[in-house]
């Protein structure tokens, strides 16, 4: 079975390309892949490829929170990147990237939602981050949140016109988002008794359990997330998190 050879590689600390357990493949960030979006990137991990693009727009604020503006996250895995997905509404996996890189995004505070209002209670800014994969080969979560911090990086506010709304005819302004922090997101896996990060498909699928950690540039922890069948106990998610903190530093340094 395959999994028996992935454990077996894992206790020698080779994996299928050569790595050991706890190393990325190459990171590139390239930032301003898309004149359309107000912000954008694209994110290589490997042979994994993710474009994140920023749009804005002029939204209500919610009434319990009316001096803010607001973030949503979107994600759509597309059939080009993987006979794996489908054409259609999003399934269940790229509902849960957009769900967590929503949640390191929004628990980090990375943006000052109070600097998006425009007008209490009337007006402010609307942050909508789609996440789209190009290639799956391993990994996409940590890759689509590495993507969308790097498209909020890139993103300049649109100019209004005189009667207040959105030119998109206009040049862009100058002006950043408010961005405060930049958390990135490290899935830790678990097969056995061995850690690992960064999977291959293959690796991927035979995992008995995962945790991604967002990590901000102070290491502090501000979103987990645990999936696969198998039980975590305390101080596995410990280790996990231990991991996520220092493999977080080459994640952050691609940016």
């Amino acid at each position: 079975m395959a999994d028996e050879h992935i454990v077996k590689a894992l206790a020698a600390d080779v994996r299928y390309d050569g790595r050991k357990k706890l190393e990325y493949r190459d990171v590139k960030v390239e930032y301003g892949v898309s004149k359309s979006a107000e912000g954008s990137a694209r994110v290589s991990i490997g042979e994994t490829v993710v474009m994140a693009g920023v749009k804005m727009e002029l939204t209500t604020p919610y009434a319990d929170r009316p001096n803010e503006g607001n973030i949503m996250v979107n994600a759509e895995l597309l059939p080009l990147s993987s006979p794996r997905y489908e054409p259609g509404p999003p399934g269940e996996k790229a509902t849960e990237i957009a769900r967590v890189v929503d949640r390191g995004i929004r628990e980090s505070k990375a943006i000052d939602t109070t600097k998006l209002c425009i007008a209490p209670g009337e007006k402010a800014w609307g942050v909508l981050i789609d996440v789209v994969s190009i290639n799956d080969a391993g990994n996409l979560q940590d890759a689509a949140a590495l993507a969308a911090i790097a498209a909020l990086k890139n993103a300049r506010l649109p100019q209004l016109s005189e009667h207040g709304q959105i030119d998109y005819d206009a040049t862009k302004t100058d002006k950043p988002l408010p961005l405060e922090r930049e958390p990135v997101e490290v899935t830790v896996y678990k097969i056995g008794e061995h850690y690992f990060i960064d999977p291959l498909c293959t690796e991927e699928d035979s995992a008995d359990a995962r945790l991604t950690i967002a990590v901000t540039e102070k290491d502090t922890i501000c979103a987990l997330q645990k999936g696969g069948v198998g039980p975590l106990t305390v101080e596995d998610i410990d280790h996990m998190i231990g991991i996520a903190q220092k493999h977080s530093k080459q994640l952050r340094k691609a940016l």
